[in-house]
């Protein structure tokens, strides 16, 4: 592409926000022009949306696909354009990314890092897929990104928590919207102290992989630094659908409190097996017994039923914020599917939008020239509130939600209440943080 038609698209500096000059983008490497992998036609261009069709996370993975697919719609000019019209940024106009037709394949994780990398290998190779997306596991999320590192296209995460993922596992050609264990500990702590206060014992059972070590060390030290004892962390397969041999020592262990370091179907099967245990009807050292679930959504609380009443946790967003990003979302995908849409499907389709805005942004759909234009980048009108794409680590920092389960809810979907917006001041942490510690961002890839 030459530089007059760089400047004829007018696109937006880098980093820059809505309004500001317009400016060539800096990237006019020699990969600009000698070809990257996937390089798309004149016509169309093709997105992978790989996402668990089964296993554990299955619900997420089918709210993701559909907030995919909406966005696509949006991308092409069909329905009523969602969040492109809340948008900070106003370069997309509904003509495809870049003049170009988006097309898209799908592909099942199996919440399995072999099975997600496989099929992501399949939509580069076989599809032409220039950018994948998806995953509601963390460690499907690490594999997948690894991959696309070595294949030079860009990974934009779906659901995953695991601080190792803009951690330890960080890669340049890879980026997280979603929020992480940190920032939900952070944001969980003052109102656990001011629920629980600051002289609990804790039992934690832990998801037996990337994100539910990282979420429980996470929680761990936060709680601890208010005064709380962890009295014992027990690891739990992946797999697992009975917990009942999990649940039944936390009663002789002299916690007070119950931490499930657990998500999707597990979630929902450890705490219905500590409810039909009792844990919610005991006192121990004079205080209720409590449990705390630290990352959960609405989908996981309509498995609950009636167990997720009053239990505390973070949330990356909720369909009830009344910000017009999240409304005019809410309002987009509840006409397509006729419900409200979850965490999962807010943070895939905000992904989306985000990378079609990079490559108009940026002119070119080049990964290192993607990378630059959302490296550092601030945008609002989301459903997050003001955001920036850090780039020493390609982290989102945004605001962070506290919910809890709703005593009286209204219907099947009004089933949490937002008891605290946490501002991303709060949940903001140093490059160097020593849970983030370990990994190098490394150098864009582009590929062939």
């Amino acid at each position: 592409m030459s530089i007059t038609n760089l400047t004829r698209r007018g696109v937006l500096r880098t980093g820059a926000v809505a309004g500001a000059g317009l400016a060539l983008p800096t990237y006019l490497s020699a990969a600009s022009h000698s070809g990257f992998t996937n390089a798309p036609g004149d016509s169309t261009v093709t997105l992978g949306f790989n996402v668990p069709q089964s296993g554990p996370y299955a619900d997420e993975g089918a709210d993701e696909l559909r907030a995919y697919e909406l966005a696509v719609e949006h991308l092409n000019g069909g329905g009523d354009g969602g969040m492109m019209g809340t948008f900070s940024s106003k370069v997309l106009d509904g003509t495809g990314i870049l003049g170009r037709k988006v097309e898209y394949v799908t592909g099942d994780t199996q919440t399995k890092s072999d099975a997600a990398r496989a099929s992501a290998k399949s939509m580069i190779e076989k599809d032409g897929a220039i950018m994948i997306t998806g995953g509601s596991s963390s460690g499907v999320a690490v594999a997948v990104q690894g991959l696309c590192q070595e294949a030079g296209v860009i990974f934009m995460a779906g659901l995953t928590h695991s601080n190792d993922t803009t951690g330890k596992d960080k890669k340049a050609n890879g980026f997280r919207h979603f929020f992480n264990g940190y920032m939900s500990a952070a944001a969980l702590a003052p109102v656990l102290e001011g629920l629980y206060g600051n002289d609990r014992k804790a039992y934690h059972l832990t998801a037996d992989y990337t994100w539910g070590w990282t979420q429980q060390e996470s929680i761990a030290a936060a709680t601890e630094a208010l005064g709380w004892e962890t009295v014992n962390n027990v690891l739990t397969p992946l797999a697992a659908t009975d917990f009942s041999s999990y649940i039944a020592p936390v009663l002789d262990s002299g916690a007070d409190v119950l931490v499930l370091n657990h998500y999707g179907g597990n979630m929902v099967n450890s705490l219905t097996n500590a409810v039909q245990f009792g844990l919610r009807n005991k006192q121990v050292n004079g205080k209720n017994f409590e449990i705390v679930v630290p990352l959960f959504s609405r989908l996981m609380a309509r498995g609950a039923g009636e167990n997720i009443k009053g239990i505390v946790g973070s949330t990356n967003w909720h369909w009830s914020l009344q910000d017009e990003g999240s409304k005019a979302f809410v309002k987009s995908f509840g006409t397509k599917y006729g419900f409200p849409p979850s965490q999962a499907a807010h943070t895939c389709y905000v992904q989306t939008l985000l990378y079609a805005d990079a490559v108009t942004r940026a002119g070119s759909f080049n990964p290192c020239a993607v990378v630059e234009a959302l490296e550092g980048f601030e945008f609002d009108g989301m459903g997050n509130g003001p955001t920036l794409y850090r780039a020493e680590d390609h982290q989102c920092f945004k605001d962070v939600l506290v919910v809890r389960g709703k005593e009286n809810p209204t219907s099947e979907f009004d089933l949490l209440e937002v008891v605290e917006v946490t501002p991303a001041a709060q949940v903001t942490y140093s490059p160097d943080n020593p849970m983030f510690a370990g990994g190098q961002l490394g150098s864009c890839n582009p590929g062939a």
